[in-house]
């Protein structure tokens, strides 16, 4: 493989963004890598039983999914099987929440040490950069979502781990079929992001076949939490409207009221990777899934919060970098084959997922008022 550079530097620039082996995992003997390894590296041989539980690893685990992801795996497989890692300081409750290590996805050798020394035999790579800000530093974008992810692989192949990386409805073009997009069909995306991501699921499944490496791999719909800020994202939209509506009563909105686009609640998704990581090899007949909870426009979405906020004020101002790569994603994704497969349903449709976006809020403000 061509050598990797080193971009370390470049990498603290960045914002990192986003279950686990079923109890038996399978142990793989694999005699060659696909990096060179020095003559001296010094491997831990580990064996596992179906008492044991996966050590996880998850990179940009500061980002919008990677502490809702932990927590979840925590509470399932004990607080220090769960290392979260990222390139920026950690929040306090983060920090003391759990392990936590500084981890930087471009310094291949720093990442190879978390790997060995912490006997890591799951990796969840959440480091990325979202849609919109991937296209306003491009460079940057290719850096950190493919050069890290060449990194990863490398790591996950040459230590046999389970890995799983996140697709998006972004790796997809204006050429795919929308309405709905089924698993597999013509990806033709327009954005650094969506090219990058469609490199993430042919590199993975071809690291699938050519060294065995057990890839997984979702693509997400936009997903929307109360507890993280948008981050930068094209349907950030749907995050940013609960936040302004609980501040100021008013939103204005940067896509077009009838862009209809596919969204899932957090909830919904950290199961889905959960499971899907649970999930036996053999169940799988692909390696990488669509997966989807619901789908609805700005106008939608306002009208259901509405209902709840009559006092609500919409307007919209349309980005048109935004709604560009809006045009081009999936109105509608066919998630059979994760239904069919490893029997994926979603339980937040969007009556309950506003309800529970007000909730949440609901019970921060009374807590801010009461201090």
């Amino acid at each position: 493989m061509p050598v990797i550079r080193t971009l370390g530097t470049v990498a603290r620039q960045v914002q990192q963004v986003q279950q686990v082996l079923p109890l038996t995992v399978a142990v793989r003997n694999i005699s060659f890598s696909p990096r060179q390894v020095t003559s001296d590296a010094s491997f831990h041989s580990v064996s596992f039983s179906e008492t044991d539980h996966p050590k996880v690893l998850i990179t940009g685990g500061l980002g919008q999914l990677g502490v809702g992801l932990a927590k979840l795996l925590r509470k399932r497989f004990g607080k220090n099987n769960v290392i979260l890692s990222d390139i920026r300081k950690p929040p306090s409750n983060v920090f003391h929440s759990g392990p936590f290590i500084y981890s930087d996805i471009l310094d291949y050798k720093n990442l190879r040490e978390i790997v060995v020394n912490n006997r890591i035999t799951w990796l969840v790579h959440y480091s990325a950069l979202l849609s919109a800000v991937g296209e306003a530093n491009v460079a940057l974008a290719r850096s950190v979502n493919i050069t890290g992810l060449h990194n990863i692989l490398d790591i996950a192949a040459e230590h046999g781990l389970r890995l799983f990386v996140p697709s998006t409805i972004g790796a997809f073009g204006p050429t795919s079929p929308r309405n709905p997009t089924p698993d597999l069909c013509v990806q033709r995306p327009r954005t650094i992001y969506g090219v990058s991501k469609v490199h993430a699921e042919l590199m993975g499944e071809y690291y699938h076949h050519r060294y065995g490496l057990d890839f997984r791999c979702l693509r997400y719909p936009g997903i929307i939490s109360a507890d993280s800020m948008p981050g930068g994202g094209t349907t950030d939209y749907a995050v940013q409207i609960f936040h302004d509506a609980i501040k100021s009563g008013k939103f204005e909105c940067n896509l077009k009221p009838d862009t209809r686009l596919p969204m899932m609640y957090i909830d919904d998704c950290l199961r889905a990777t959960l499971e899907v990581m649970e999930a036996p090899a053999d169940s799988l007949s692909m390696r990488t899934y669509n997966i989807n909870a619901m789908s609805f426009t700005p106008e939608e979405l306002s009208q259901e919060l509405q209902k709840q906020m009559p006092e609500l004020e919409v307007t919209y101002d349309v980005d048109l970098v935004r709604q560009a790569i809006a045009d081009s994603w999936p109105m509608d994704f066919d998630d059979s084959n994760a239904r069919k497969d490893w029997g994926w349903k979603h339980d937040y449709d969007l009556p309950e997922l506003v309800q529970t976006m007000l909730n949440y809020f609901g019970v921060e403000t009374r807590m801010v008022q009461a201090s």
